[in-house]
């Protein structure tokens, strides 16, 4: 069943005028001989992350690479964890061409061979990347598509003065109102990660974020929320001030109307890596990385940036100035703090156990 392509009236109009912009800047129309169109009615079915995000999948990448291709794409909602669960459990069968993850499972799928390589002459915009971007294609995966920083997002109509450290969550003068995210949810683990170093502990032993966070919420002090949804409802109806989260979520609060800013801590950020893969086992590698290569063109990338926030890793993206200051800039991609996706996968059941027994008691 194809996927409803109707978009969410808060990005809507500007998702049009986007693609608009995106087909008038050279993106091949459809319409052209068979030909041209080698994979005419071809279906190539995409994992994605819904809502928004979702709306400027299909406007910055799903509409052109469907007029270029004659590809029909059908999009289904499978979050990261959930994604690697289905392919793992569909290995020999699997039902999605090409697979995101944003919390590091690609490494995973990678060492037990659910996910293709992808060489550097299979993508046009290769020249054009931030190096953070390919790195991972030598160990198996795809290129990350999306950069999203973890910082603090606060009220601004609620805190006179923006929060400027991790340990700021720990604060008594937030105590109440401050959401932290469920170990689920990657931003959890990676905002502990954080509040971790901060307090001046390291990946290798996280008992000092982790009883930190697990006090603030056992206490009540902090609500524990498990989605990005749960958050936007957590700053609307529960008088929430302050939580670590993301940039691009920190955008779309502001777009629902909520009084929200972004701040980068003192001691730095992290982010989220959005890879884009190709499922192994499936009728079509080739097409599944000619939609990871539309993934990567500076048109897509201006429509995730536009409306979401997201860095840009296409190097040649041009951006207006409001939203150029919104996002990260090319030469703060080097002072993210980025953990080893190893030590996270091998750790991250043994810490989310823990973490649930903290917040339960």
């Amino acid at each position: 069943m194809r996927k409803n392509r109707m978009f969410p009236a808060i990005v809507g109009a500007s998702i049009t005028a986007l693609a608009l912009a995106s087909c008038a800047s050279g993106t091949p129309e459809a319409g052209g001989e068979s030909e041209e169109r080698p994979y005419e009615g071809v279906e190539l079915v995409v994992t994605s992350f819904g809502g928004d995000w979702e709306a400027a999948l299909i406007a910055g990448v799903v509409e052109p690479f469907e007029a270029a291709t004659g590809a029909e794409v059908t999009l289904v909602t499978a979050y990261s964890a959930d994604a690697l669960a289905q392919i793992t459990a569909q290995a020999g069968n699997p039902q999605y061409d090409v697979v995101h993850f944003s919390g590091g499972q690609e490494l995973v799928a990678a060492q037990n061979d659910l996910i293709l390589p992808i060489e550097a002459s299979a993508l046009s915009t290769y020249d054009e990347l931030q190096p953070l971007a390919v790195e991972g294609m030598a160990d198996g995966y795809g290129p990350v598509i999306q950069v999203t920083p973890v910082g603090l997002v606060y009220n601004s109509e609620k805190v006179t003065e923006a929060p400027t450290s991790w340990t700021d969550v720990l604060d008594p003068a937030y105590a109440g109102h401050v959401a932290l995210t469920d170990f689920s949810n990657t931003y959890g683990v990676l905002s502990m990660l954080r509040v971790n170093d901060a307090l001046g502990s390291s990946i290798d032993d996280v008992t000092e974020g982790l009883t930190a966070l697990g006090n603030l919420a056992a206490s009540g002090d902090a609500i524990v929320v498990a989605s990005s949804a749960d958050l936007q409802a957590a700053f609307a109806q529960r008088d929430i001030w302050l939580a670590p989260y993301a940039q691009d979520y920190a955008e779309t609060l502001r777009q629902a109307g909520l009084p929200v800013e972004f701040v980068i801590p003192e001691e730095g950020i992290t982010a989220s890596f959005i890879t884009a893969n190709v499922v192994a086992g499936r009728e079509n590698p080739e097409l599944a990385e000619m939609f990871i290569d539309f993934s990567l063109k500076a048109e897509a990338q201006q429509v995730f940036a536009e409306l979401m926030r997201y860095a840009p890793v296409n190097t040649t993206v041009e951006l207006s100035d409001d939203v150029a200051g919104s996002v990260l800039a090319a030469d703060q991609f080097d002072t993210i703090e980025r953990y080893d996706s190893q030590k996270i996968a091998d750790n991250r059941q043994t810490w989310t156990d823990d973490w649930n027994s903290r917040i339960s008691q």
